[in-house]
């Protein structure tokens, strides 16, 4: 027997950008769309905090990507989207940091759109830009550096993306996504370019209680980045605006004295 009673809801999907890690880093627009979710389906960069904005019935589902981690493929995901929109209503696809810098949300949109189902977008703060200044390191600084990359680690082929050895050979700040565990590939990118005394961050869990950082030149930053047991989620930051970092000026002083004699 059919219920008669149930409530046939409207399906329709929200991509909420969750921001870079610390769940109060998170835009109102975004809790809006969580508190109307009868569905939330949440990536592994996503702080588990930001699910208690969501109904307390509604259906939560992890469906995180990341490093070593591929619990779930993008089609199945895509499947699981537009089967829970049309049958339970409002599904929140909730995406580390925006879901349209490296979050595959065009994607997402397109596979709505084939299956008729209305899409929206609720940008959020990027990693890229948060995760640098909040250790102080603005991407752009006058006199310093006029623009910045972003660009991934690593390619869809798990090759070194060739716009990452186009932005090596600019002068402006590069931060790579996905990167760390290419680290010695990539600086070596930036060797090719004289740049061995050029300034890197890396930066584990940004925003998080659990951020590490370790900063130091292209040459170095490869046994900074062991010396500091800093892994995957990371971020890397190429360029002269690392040199504003308080741990870099300590670097600076050492080479200083090293060039005194």
């Amino acid at each position: 027997m059919t219920d008669t009673n149930k409530t046939i809801k409207e399906p329709r999907i929200t991509l909420v950008g969750a921001g870079p890690g610390d769940a109060d880093l998170i835009t109102l627009k975004a809790i809006k769309a969580l508190k109307t979710a009868d569905v939330v389906l949440y990536d592994a960069l996503v702080n588990e905090d930001l699910l208690e904005y969501a109904p307390e019935n509604s259906t939560k589902v992890y469906v995180g990507k990341r490093s070593g981690d591929h619990a779930f493929s993008q089609e199945a995901i895509n499947n699981l989207m537009v089967d829970y929109a049309k049958n339970y209503g409002h599904v929140v696809r909730l995406k580390g940091g925006d879901p349209f810098v490296f979050g595959r949300g065009y994607e997402e949109l397109l596979i709505a759109a084939e299956h008729s189902i209305p899409a929206s977008v609720i940008p959020g703060i990027s990693s890229s830009v948060a995760v640098p200044e909040l250790q102080q390191i603005p991407v752009t600084h006058r006199g310093l550096s006029e623009s910045f990359w972003v660009v991934t680690g690593t390619t869809a082929n798990g090759k070194i993306s060739n716009d990452l050895i186009d932005a090596s050979r600019s002068n402006a700040t590069v931060v790579v996504l996905m990167g760390i565990h290419k680290l010695a590939e990539i600086t070596e990118i930036f060797k090719l370019q004289g740049k061995n005394k050029l300034p890197v961050a890396v930066i584990q869990n940004g925003s998080t209680a659990e951020e590490k950082i370790a900063v130091a030149t292209v040459d170095t930053i490869v046994s900074a980045v062991e010396e500091n047991k800093i892994s995957s989620p990371a971020l890397i930051v190429f360029g002269e605006v690392v040199s504003l970092h308080p741990k870099f000026q300590l670097i600076k002083e050492v080479y200083d004295v090293v060039a005194r004699g």
